[in-house]
């Protein structure tokens, strides 16, 4: 039986002329693409790159982009850590007025999930990423933002389709309280999701959630 291969070296990359250029668990059902982890790693940045071969790092600067797969993650500062397996661990760092920023399509379904805190972590072998310091976490349908999660702490664990949420610490101007706060609507095709469009339909429309801007731009 062959040996399973190990991912893509995000070194190996950089040496071919890679572009350097819930407590809410099982709440949302979300999957990110399963084959986004195993596909290979794109560092683009506005300042050099310090890139050490013998740690197996990459420490880049200045409107950061990493792209794997269907992943696009922004942040000022970030580090790629390749793991001895040949994982990639990144370390994205934002601040309170420019968060860092990451989006993945769902897989199978026309859904993406997007999110921003001051730190995310990503660890490319378990498919998790981690939001910390005023978390925000969105579904979106489409174009449509189907459900939002805010909290001090927020773990997406894509391969087993949950997120864990924790509240305290930091607050936002839109959640002052640091608390735990997730709106949540009904699948699509059920009875609730029925009934709420109805109701929807005979009443004023709220104000809709705004999606996270710029996440497919450069800012």
């Amino acid at each position: 039986m062959p040996k399973p291969t190990s991912p893509p070296s995000i070194t190996a990359c950089l040496r071919r002329g890679a572009s350097l250029a819930l407590g809410l668990a099982a709440m949302l059902p979300v999957q990110a693409e399963r084959s986004d982890r195993t596909k290979p790693m794109a560092l683009e940045s506005d300042q050099p790159c310090v890139v050490n071969l013998a740690k197996q790092t990459s420490a880049c600067a200045g409107n950061v982009v990493i792209s794997q797969g269907s992943l696009l993650l922004r942040a000022d500062k970030l580090e790629v850590r390749e793991t001895p397996e040949g994982w990639q661990q990144v370390q994205a760092s934002g601040s309170a007025d420019k968060p860092a920023r990451v989006k993945q399509k769902r897989d199978g379904v026309d859904e993406t999930v997007e999110g921003q805190a001051q730190r995310i972590d990503y660890d490319s072998k378990t498919g998790t990423i981690r939001f910390d310091g005023a978390a925000v976490v969105r579904r979106l349908r489409g174009a449509v933002v189907a459900d939002e999660i805010q909290g001090t702490r927020i773990v997406w664990d894509g391969q087993a389709e949950t997120f864990n949420v924790q509240g305290g610490g930091n607050t936002t101007p839109s959640n002052p309280g640091g608390r735990v706060r997730a709106v949540i609507t009904p699948r699509p095709g059920t009875e609730a999701a029925a009934a709420m469009a109805a109701e929807s339909a005979s009443a004023p429309a709220p104000a809709p959630l705004k999606t996270t801007p710029a996440l497919g731009e450069r800012r």
